[in-house]
């Protein structure tokens, strides 16, 4: 295949779940759908926060921004792909796909550190509750948040000048949804050494570092419950970290099995679909678990949709 230099190169095409068209018009309302519930549930979880004082701590102040960022993250991929089908195209221009790749990685990797920092919080309430609001206050909150937007933007940046410097073949498919970075590497022509070692340490950092972190805070967190003497007790401080507990699952549940997907097998399709658990169903099904297994949520959503106070 022959090489084409990063200048000349116009556009990527991008196959997403299938080209047979009679398939178009379903893949579309599943992903509009998708879309749609993740947008709703995640402002409704939003504006519960932002408007019932009850819920003015910074564990809600955590989940409000973990709404945002999973916001953007289907926003990010899911528009692009609802345009082409719509269109009957498949393109998605060079400089699109850059930034598409760059702010999945921003806001990906800003959902991983969240997650962490939940777990951080949880902790804190449950290991060091008298000294929770004095260690928890918020401008360490605003700090965190700003903080793990810092990092991600840095690596998302790194990685997107790095690929600026490769050459591409001909063949420019990418058999995906998005422009998912390792598909868009795998795609030069140049020697991509260098991309793929900085894609192995910046997916062991930003999922070894927060996943450690969370274990360790949730090993600290299930010693403290343990030792409380009685059940409704340890019931009740539990229920303080359900909700992100089963979120954590769902988050890391579904990126190892990407990960798996994409070890055991060669099928683009199969590959494709784990990638959309990944990066489309944790967004939407995160309001739903909150919601759901949060009463003081479900108080605060009762007043937004009816306007009497909540009874928390």
């Amino acid at each position: 295949m022959e090489p084409i230099n990063h200048t000349a190169v116009s556009e990527f095409l991008l196959l997403g779940l299938t080209e047979d068209p009679a398939l178009q018009p379903l893949i579309f309302s599943l992903f509009l759908s998708m879309y749609l519930v993740t947008i709703l549930g995640n402002l409704l979880i939003i504006l519960a926060v932002s408007s019932d004082a009850h819920l003015h701590t910074p564990m809600y102040f955590f989940l409000s921004n973990l709404s945002l960022t999973d916001i953007c993250v289907s926003t990010t991929t899911i528009p692009k792909t609802l345009v082409n089908i719509q269109v009957h195209t498949q393109s998605i221009s060079y400089t699109g796909c850059l930034s598409q790749l760059c702010f999945v990685l921003i806001f990906g990797g800003l959902e991983n550190c969240l997650l962490a920092v939940m777990a951080y919080d949880r902790y804190v309430a449950i290991c060091h509750p008298l000294r929770y609001m004095v260690i928890m206050n918020p401008r360490l909150c605003v700090l965190l948040v700003l903080l793990c937007l810092l990092v991600t933007t840095v690596n998302a940046l790194l990685h997107t000048l790095m690929v600026l410097r490769l050459s591409f073949c001909s063949a420019l498919e990418i058999p995906h949804f998005f422009c998912e970075l390792t598909q868009v590497i795998t795609l030069s022509c140049s020697d991509t050494l260098i991309n793929n070692l900085l894609v192995f340490w910046g997916t062991s950092l930003f999922a070894g570092v927060p996943l450690s972190g969370i274990i360790f805070s949730y090993a600290r967190i299930v010693s403290s419950i343990l030792r409380i003497p009685s059940v409704g007790g340890r019931y009740k401080a539990f229920s303080t970290c359900g909700s992100h507990l089963s979120v954590v699952s769902l988050f890391y549940g579904t990126g190892f099995g990407v990960y798996m997907s994409s070890a055991v097998s060669d099928s683009s399709i199969k590959n494709v679909v784990a990638s959309m658990m990944y990066m489309v169903v944790p967004q939407m099904l995160n309001p739903f678990i909150y919601s759901l297994r949060n009463r003081e949520m479900k108080g605060a959503l009762g007043h937004l949709f009816t306007g009497w106070p909540s009874s928390l």
